[in-house]
């Protein structure tokens, strides 16, 4: 099966902004450099903008300008720098630290300039990317009791929409800590919605799913081993642990993390598939394609797993031409795939 179009990059730009010691830097270390989060706080402030590209998914590149959160800096953005940094925004994550003092409390009577410096932020990008998407971090929840979590979070979220313009009816607010796999689910749904051909993915998903007779089919990126996209049976809606894709990632990242320990290399080790089989289930983690690691939960026994294995394995040509389907062409390759 060929496809009629060139693979063709997609580029995104990404801006990753907030105050300064915010915490910016260290979640992108983590999810991208592969850092662990005791290791982050040698990191230093991030001086003007420090860009990092990153490839996601074989064809989609990520910009990332992580912006230091310096008065200084911000003010340049906002003047002199204003085109430079807010022009072609595909995303804007914006970071708030969850303890600052300059976030607006009605009941200590805070200042609320962290949240007018968003605000400048936020009309700069409607007048020169209008088209972005905005997702907003509550950032290092780990700080607040567990019994004022929610009412912190609600709060928080309300101001910035408040806040967010036109931008209000699409924004995505998360609370995260480098601690835990919150980390993770935001920054998935952040990448998730820059995912090209997302829909012909999961139809891809879906029939492996229906050949393993699965409850569960979960796609990962190899590197961040953010959830890429999943479909799931009946029987995997009903699983009462709605954060356990994110725990999956933070823990198979760490694992990948380890194994580095016993090679030469200083990177993040790429294993190619491990199995659980119990009583009750089986479960794969397969390397599919170059750039990705499928999960497949389905029922237990010798004969399924090594069905399953094979289905995988088939599967691994077909998924690779998926990755490579060009911007518009999704309805030639449905047709070749006769859906």
């Amino acid at each position: 099966m060929e496809t009629s179009k060139k693979v063709k990059q997609q580029k995104k730009k990404v801006l990753l902004m907030g105050k300064s010691g915010a915490g910016k830097s260290s979640m992108r270390s983590i999810i991208f450099s592969n850092h662990v989060a005791k290791d982050v706080r040698r990191l230093g402030a991030t001086i003007d903008v420090d860009k990092k590209r990153v490839k996601f998914l074989g064809n989609l590149l990520l910009d990332i300008w992580d912006c230091g959160g310096q008065d200084a800096f911000t003010e340049s953005y906002l003047t002199s720098q204003k085109s430079y940094v807010f022009g072609d925004v595909g995303v804007l994550i914006y970071v708030f630290d969850v303890e600052s003092s300059d976030f607006i409390d009605g009941a200590h009577g805070n200042s609320d300039r962290d949240l007018q410096t968003y605000g400048s932020i936020i009309s700069a990008l409607d007048e020169y990317s209008p088209n972005a998407r905005i997702f907003t971090l509550v950032h290092k929840m780990d700080l607040v009791a567990n019994e004022y979590r929610n009412e912190v979070i609600k709060s928080r979220t309300a101001a910035i929409t408040a806040r967010s313009g036109r931008f209000a009816r699409t924004i995505g607010t998360y609370a995260t800590s480098i601690w835990d796999e919150t980390l993770y689910r935001a920054w998935g749904s952040i990448v998730n919605s820059l995912i090209p051909n997302l829909d012909v993915v999961e139809d891809g998903l879906r029939d492996l799913q229906r050949v393993t007779e699965a409850e569960e089919v979960v796609l990962f990126e190899q590197n961040t081993f953010l959830t890429v996209t999943r479909v799931s049976s009946e029987v995997g809606d009903e699983n009462p642990n709605r954060d356990r894709y994110e725990r999956l990632s933070n823990i198979i990242k760490t694992f990948k993390n380890s194994l580095s320990g016993y090679t030469e290399s200083n990177s993040s080790h790429q294993f190619d598939s491990f199995t659980i089989k119990t009583l009750n289930f089986n479960l794969i983690i397969n390397r599919l394609t170059y750039n990705t690691y499928v999960l497949v939960v389905f029922p237990p026994g010798e004969a399924e797993l090594q069905c399953a294995r094979l289905n995988i394995l088939s599967a691994k040509d077909e998924f690779a031409q998926i990755e490579s389907v060009a911007e518009g062409a999704e309805d030639d390759f449905r047709n070749r795939r006769g859906k």
